[in-house]
């Protein structure tokens, strides 16, 4: 399929395309529990250290370095196949995942954390290797024109999945969670996991543009890597990666240690989060494809750098950190993050030639994800080692989580600066966003306002 600049018609979604949706739906459903807060809360109850939590957090993204050398075999092995295989044995992890809280009582707490981080790494193994054909599937299968949009409405079924496995988490674990509790949110991912891969099934196939088998020839990942529009988004996803690659996992820490919610009231703020990115998904729905990814970008990389500074004066003690102001937080959380995710797979879509398109996009999701997975652990070996830290500077205190969100702050500053320069065909200025976004409010002023009145 050529990528063509899309034209005044839009073409419609390819028939039976509507099941990528429902399968993104469970599928949000299950992964959420098992690589999100829910997790990360288990592990906490096991006595898990930050570095544990890293790992666990970063165990995902370091595995998805298997996408190298399972790129070689997609053409042959065929998409749909491909990352049927592996996500049925994702589930079959899931299903063990769940018989770890029932083991507390001839397993000590060490003993079960060893344990989960063992069928963690088989879940995410079989996770990493075979994601390497869904985004060349995708790609193959949706025209460049609606490309946005696709991603904007896939993102959504996602989010309203992940808003609701949250609220039920949070539902289940209540003030006070037992292990039993977190047995059933994993056999709930369990039976999700093992529902959406019905829904997988069912997906068109699309056969790969790539006939050669590269494998014979060697991959030149040297010119992949080299090639000038590529390389600059691929400078960008790693400082995303970077600065992106802790929070969701020392938010979670920083309130439950510091901040003294419990286990459910932290579900549900996080699954507020997920509203904030139905709403960035939903408003920039159309725009995307409009307007172009790089001028989205940007705008919401200067939000997160607001969404920073909150966070520092949460941790420097500068403001309290009051249920009402974590919640809008969690919600300019959920909105930038959804609208960057979004973005920069787009633009990976746009950027990348057809020719060598699984491997484009192996070396994409490999980079970026190496980066996401190190920097949790980084940062978990340096919010322990600082763990005595309290310097009072002037009225704001230096301490392990301010440390951290300093750090992250920079991070995405730095990614603004590498944002302005990416390679995008046909996108518009970041000030004819602006005004759009200022426009939408009077537009909607006018439309509310009562007609032939005196």
């Amino acid at each position: 399929m050529s990528d063509e600049p899309p034209t005044h018609s839009t073409p419609a979604f390819p028939a039976g395309l509507g099941n990528a949706f429902l399968f993104a739906t469970f599928n949000a459903l299950s992964y959420q529990m098992v690589l999100g807060s829910p997790m990360v809360l288990y592990a906490k109850s096991l006595e898990a250290t930050a570095t544990v939590l890293g790992i666990i957090a970063g165990m995902m993204p370091l595995l998805v370095i298997f996408q190298i050398p399972a790129a070689n075999h997609v053409a042959r092995v065929g998409y749909k196949r491909f990352v049927y295989a592996g996500w049925g044995m994702r589930v079959l992890f899931i299903f063990c995942m769940a018989m770890v809280p029932l083991a507390g009582g001839f397993l000590d707490s060490a003993t079960q954390l060893a344990l989960l981080l063992m069928l963690l790494f088989g879940f995410n193994l079989s996770r990493g290797i075979s994601s390497a054909a869904w985004l060349p599937w995708i790609t193959t299968l949706v025209p460049l024109a609606i490309r946005g949009k696709y991603l904007a409405r896939d993102a959504t079924c996602g989010h309203v999945a992940s808003c609701a496995a949250f609220l039920l988490a949070g539902a289940c674990l209540g003030q006070t969670s037992r292990p039993w509790q977190f047995a059933l949110i994993f056999a709930f991912s369990a039976v999700m996991g093992a529902i959406s891969l019905n829904f997988l099934k069912r997906i068109p196939d699309v056969a790969p543009p790539e006939t050669e088998i590269t494998a014979k020839i060697g991959v030149p990942w040297r010119a992949i890597a080299n090639h000038p529009p590529f390389r600059k988004l691929l400078h960008f996803n790693v400082a995303w990666s970077f600065a992106y690659g802790g929070m969701a996992t020392f938010t979670v820490a920083y309130l439950r240690v510091e901040g003294g919610l419990p286990e459910g009231t932290i579900m549900l703020v996080t699954a507020l989060s997920f509203l904030g990115g139905l709403a960035g998904l939903t408003y920039f729905d159309s725009r995307t494809d409009r307007l172009g990814s790089k001028p989205v970008l940007t705008f919401c990389l200067g939000l997160w750098l607001l969404i920073l500074l909150g966070w520092l004066a949460f941790a420097g003690k500068v403001v309290h950190p009051q249920l009402v102001l974590v919640i809008l937080l969690q919600l300019l959380m959920g909105f930038a993050y959804a609208l960057v995710n979004m973005n920069q797979t787009r633009l990976a879509m746009v950027l990348v030639p057809e020719m060598g398109r699984s491997h484009f996009f192996a070396l994409f999701s490999v980079v970026g994800n190496l980066t996401l997975g190190i920097t949790p652990i980084l940062w978990g070996l340096a919010i322990d080692a600082c763990r005595a830290l309290r310097l009072n500077l002037a009225g704001w205190e230096l301490n392990r989580y301010s440390l951290f969100f300093l750090g992250t702050l920079a991070a995405f500053g730095l990614c603004l600066v590498l944002c302005r320069k990416l390679d995008e065909p046909r996108a518009r200025d970041i000030d004819e966003l602006l005004r759009d976004i200022l426009r939408t409010p009077q537009r909607l002023w006018l439309r509310l306002w009562p007609r032939g009145q005196p």
